[in-house]
């Protein structure tokens, strides 16, 4: 007999008819060929499938629940799949191929950012979570706890606290690696390739090549605008400049785009049979020595140059100096550039000429402050249109920003993935800079005597402060609000977003369902958010004008279906009702009656009245998701309860504590078939009051 897994594959029309396969938590994502080949009633029959949902276009998802991994892996591993190469593509490779294809009006442009985005993406949890130590550091180091930032911080913070300092540091610091890694993987290149290449010049035994006592062919000397050292070793005869690659992804991002042309004419001279030994090797050997010529200290160069040129616009035109500034860095950030300029504001700090002030910061703020706000925009817009995950981001995000003065997360997280956030946020840096410029012409610009990220703990080590504080503000307000009113999507991006949120929501009502009523019955599928309610058999006339009381399963605060986080509810796909949200654990029956559905997850109830009213009592928010964590039920299928009987014992902290709201609907998911049903809300009630009136 087949195999649940081959039946699948046979029932979408065979290996020959899937272009790709996916998963979600939940659901087989297929992309067909062709669709029409598909009989959802011959999917839904096979055993393990819980539902089918054609989709638009070739798309076609098939609902199986918690084991979705276990089916994927099956399928996989069938002999008729091994063709399918696009199959092991993940949903973020799937989206990338699908932007690709719409390209704008200057290809090239839109193939850069996109360049740009997939290098640093998957790197977003890491910034976000290194980003956020800096913050505490940042805290710290504000409320002189821990001197982080002083001259000898190794002294005076202590061995606990640097290596506090180094765990935010092992991101930025290995950053290049990281991002070659993901640089050779968007340009089909193997991505370890790309990661050793870049290793390569962070290894022990090169950074030893800098020290002329072990080395007397190396020469060491001094940047007299800068104040660092510049080493060159001799490397087979050769001269090689030895520099310090650590937070440069310049250099990873022009090394990999180079190494793709290598790799692919070395596949191209080797036969395959030979390819896995002899393209790393020769790419080794070709592109480490070059990196280490020539494409390293090239991105060192540009950075140097342009720290000597600041300097010396600073000194001749201090208000454009004050423009320029935060223009610049929203372009030098994403390529690593402006890490070179640190030197020269530690060189401006360490330096009588200087009067020990640095004059970069100050202006550098109005950028990372016009970035802030961008992300305030998109985090305010997320908010409303209910993007829980770029929300996320942008939360994360903001926090390091404000907190801990880091601009990379809000930049490879947000502002590189959605191009009308750019020249909303340059406005923002104009604004700032201009407001620096002019207001401190008399004072010479805003100077600061400390190394020290700019953020909201960091205001008071800036002078003139009120010129800083009114320039800063100046570029928050200015880039959030463009982005608030103009949008950071495209109409396109936008549509896209919306037609997939309407998907996923009634992809969401279609799995309610399926769990309500359990994997043996299948209700028709709900193919919009708008769909109308399961309704249950009709029942007797004689009950016609019959009141029925629903009550409270639970104490807490009775809120409408309008004002529930949730477009399913809200939408009353699954009835009229209210939503709770609860103060209590302990979940009774809101009504008398036989229990129709008890699901193994405990997190639903669907309880049917003598005189035929169909209840749902649904506790939380996609908490079927948690698989009966934190719910211990105590009924079972079947059984009659009476109004207030004991239906489940749930863990409210847990369930928060693992991030889903605990609001408690009660529906009547039979509304249509009722007289009228009239919620009761805007009242703090225990359980047992009531909270719903029905007339058959």
């Amino acid at each position: 007999m087949a195999t649940s897994a081959e039946q699948i594959v046979d029932a979408v029309g065979g290996p020959g008819n899937i272009r790709s396969l996916t998963h979600c938590a939940t659901r087989l994502r297929f992309e067909l060929n062709d669709a029409s080949k598909v009989v959802t009633k011959t999917v839904e029959s096979i055993p393990g499938v819980m539902g089918a949902v054609p989709q638009s276009g070739d798309r076609y998802q098939i609902v199986i629940g918690g084991a979705v991994q276990s089916y994927f892996s099956d399928i996989m591993a069938l002999p008729a799949m091994k063709s399918i190469g696009s199959g092991r593509l993940s949903d973020a490779d799937v989206k990338a191929a699908e932007r690709a294809k719409a390209r704008g009006k200057f290809a090239w442009l839109d193939a850069f950012f996109e360049y740009l985005s997939d290098s640093f993406r998957p790197l977003l949890g890491v910034l976000l979570g290194g980003s956020l130590i800096i913050a505490i550091a940042a805290v710290l180091d504000a409320f002189h706890i821990v001197p982080f930032q002083g001259v000898d911080r190794a002294k005076e913070a202590g061995a606990s606290w640097i290596f506090w300092d180094s765990m935010w540091r092992a991101v930025l610091y290995f950053l290049p690696v990281m991002v070659a890694y993901n640089a050779a993987k968007k340009l089909k290149v193997d991505p370890w390739l790309g990661a050793t290449v870049m290793a390569a010049l962070f290894t022990p035994e090169y950074m030893s090549l800098s020290n002329p006592k072990v080395f007397p062919g190396t020469v060491c000397t001094t940047n007299p605008t800068l104040g660092t050292d510049s080493c060159v070793a001799q490397i087979f005869g050769l001269p090689m400049q030895l520099n310090g690659y650590g937070g440069q992804v310049f250099v990873p991002l022009i090394m990999v785009a180079v190494l793709a042309l290598v790799y692919r004419f070395l596949k191209k001279i080797f036969p395959e049979n030979i390819q896995m030994v002899f393209v790393p090797f020769f790419s080794m050997l070709i592109m480490i020595p070059v990196t280490a010529f020539l494409i390293g200290p090239l991105g060192i160069w540009l950075g140097t140059g342009l720290g000597s040129g600041l300097a010396w616009l600073n000194g001749n035109a201090p208000i454009l100096f004050a423009i320029i500034i935060p223009l610049l860095y929203p372009f030098l950030v994403p390529l690593g550039l402006h890490w070179p300029l640190n030197a020269l504001m530690l060189a401006n700090i360490a330096s009588a000429a200087t009067n020990h002030q640095d004059f970069i910061q100050g202006p550098m703020g109005s950028w990372n402050f016009a970035c802030f706000g961008a992300t305030a925009g998109v985090l305010y817009l997320t908010t409303r249109n209910k993007n829980r995950e770029l929300q996320q981001t942008a939360i994360g995000a903001l926090a390091a920003g404000l907190l801990g003065g880091i601009s990379e997360p809000s930049l490879y997280g947000i502002h590189l993935r959605y191009k009308r956030i750019y020249p909303r946020m340059l406005i923002g840096c104009l604004v700032g800079g201009l407001v620096t410029g002019i207001l401190g012409w008399s004072s010479g610009g805003v100077k600061t005597g400390t190394f020290a990220f700019t953020s909201l703990l960091t205001i008071p080590v800036f002078n003139p402060v009120w010129v800083y504080v009114i320039a800063i503000t100046a570029a928050f307000f200015t880039a959030m609000i463009l982005v608030i009113i103009s949008d950071y999507r495209t109409p396109e991006q936008k549509a896209e977003e919306e037609a997939e949120r309407a998907q996923e929501a009634a992809d969401l009502a279609r799995e309610r369902e399926l769990a309500l009523v359990g994997a043996g019955s299948v209700a028709a599928p709900a193919a919009a958010a708008v769909a109308p309610a399961p309704v249950a058999a009709a029942p007797a006339a004689s009950a016609a004008g019959t009141k029925t009381t629903i009550v409270a399963p639970v104490g807490g605060r009775v809120v409408a279906l309008d004002d529930v986080n949730d477009k399913v509810f809200s939408s009353r796909v699954l009835g009229d009702g209210v939503g709770i949200i609860p103060t209590s654990g302990r979940i009774t029956s809101p009504v008398s009656g036989v229990l129709l559905t008890v699901p193994k997850s405990g997190h639903a109830f669907g309880i049917k009245t003598d005189s035929g009213v169909e209840v749902l009592v649904h506790i939380g928010i996609d908490t079927v998701r948690l698989k009966g964590e934190n719910f211990t039920v105590a009924v079972e299928k079947g059984a009659h309860v009476n109004a207030g009987d004991l239906l489940a014992e749930v863990n409210l902290d847990g369930i928060r504590a693992a991030g889903y709201d605990t609001t408690t609907m009660v529906t009547v998911t039979n509304t249509k078939a009722m007289g009228s049903v009239t919620p009761h809300v805007g009242e703090t009630v225990v359980a047992g009051a009531p909270v719903i009136d029905v007339v058959r």
